[in-house]
């Protein structure tokens, strides 16, 4: 395929001297103001120990968060999704299973999506003798987040099964098209998609991408979330899974049509998920570890006015709020893990693992910001 622009200049940058990696407590930063950390869910000792993916979504009133769970190890085979409701955000309900254990896959939270009057919930399926490593999304839905319909599988645009597993940030444009990110079979490759379709369950259609070099059927392109910049322009952040610890970035002109190849800016990343978006101002965010390295805190938000030079930065949770882990198991990780966002009641809601055992989110009262970013 065709990318829109061969561009290698990154579509944004990060302010030099802005994060200090070689301050790994705090990369030189301050931290951020009028925040609040809530706990959604605890890790139950030899029943969900381990406990990841957490994604945010408000609907008819509600914040709703839904994860994965299992017994002890990351993608043990009793794993199942899990998702709780608040009404503030602050108090959350018992968490109730939204998709059981499968026997010859595992599933894992894939995010939501709403018309405003049904919520869409996605989870993502992993078939267990997959080869290579592969996925497919399905849906549910509700009319009142408490009883489900049956899971189907995400269509395309031609009517059939979408082979690939969504990624968890999904958002809409003001043309109200919905986009996010599938890695699609054969293994894992990671491609801008989108769909027209307000219910977000059919219609999927991948952007023209060209994806770097890549060996062993996974992209170095991985995880993306997007914003939009001061142009308009659709911009698309990716976990490099080549390396570089730092994010990757690729823009679109055209709402999502045709792609830029993904560039390495000069973000550090810890080679995760992270969590991109804009501000009810306009102003862009993104939400990760920038670490420079595998560590996965502190948690920090990073800002900027146009989209293009991202010149203010707040921890919003450090090792001083970390608590010790409790329990052992498979690919476990001290740290605030795969954070996604959602604005929510003039305020930034940010889900995440603490160290893949508890699922808790973080509230930044946006007001703050008013006058600190010019």
């Amino acid at each position: 395929m065709i990318a829109a622009d061969n561009s290698t200049a990154p579509a944004f940058k990060m302010e030099e001297g802005l994060i200090d990696i070689t301050k790994p407590s705090t990369l030189g930063l301050s931290k951020a103001n009028n925040t609040e950390h809530f706990e959604v869910f605890k890790a139950i000792k030899g029943k969900a120990q381990y406990n990841h993916g957490a994604v945010l979504f408000a609907f008819k009133g509600r914040l709703y968060c839904q994860w994965q769970s299992s017994k002890k190890d990351e993608d043990g085979p009793n794993t199942h999704v899990l998702y709780s409701q608040s009404e503030d955000g602050q108090a959350w309900q018992t968490a109730q299973l939204l998709a059981p254990t499968r026997e010859n896959a595992i599933v894992t939270s894939g995010g939501w999506w709403s018309d405003s009057k049904t919520l869409v919930a996605f989870i993502n399926v992993w078939p267990k003798n997959a080869n290579p490593k592969a996925g497919y999304v399905e849906y549910a839905l509700s009319q009142d987040g408490i009883n489900w319909s049956d899971f189907k599988p995400v269509l395309n645009k031609a009517g059939t099964a979408l082979k690939g597993v969504i990624e968890q940030d999904l958002k809409a444009l003001p043309s109200g098209r919905v986009i996010t990110a599938v890695h699609h079979q054969p293994g894992l490759v990671a491609s801008p998609f989108y769909t027209d379709d307000p219910l977000a369950i059919s219609g999927w259609q991948a952007g023209k991408f060209n994806n770097r070099p890549f060996s062993k059927h996974v992209s170095d392109e991985l995880e993306p979330s997007w914003f939009v910049n001061k142009a308009n322009d659709v911009v698309m952040t990716f976990r490099d899974q080549g390396g570089s610890y730092k994010i990757l970035a690729a823009s679109s002109h055209d709402q999502g049509a045709t792609w830029t190849e993904a560039i390495t800016t000069n973000i550090p990343d810890s080679r995760a998920k992270q969590s991109a978006g804009n501000l009810p101002s306009g102003m862009a965010y993104i939400v990760n570890n920038p670490t420079g390295n595998k560590t996965r805190l502190p948690l920090v938000v990073s800002l900027s006015q146009d989209g293009y030079t991202f010149d203010h930065a707040y921890i919003l949770r450090d090792q001083h709020t970390l608590p010790a882990m409790q329990y052992q198991g498979k690919y476990k990780r001290i740290g605030y893990s795969y954070p996604k966002s959602y604005i929510w009641q003039n305020s930034l809601w940010i889900s995440y693992a603490v160290n893949k055992e508890d699922i808790a989110v973080t509230k930044l009262d946006l007001a703050q910001f008013q006058g600190a970013v010019k």
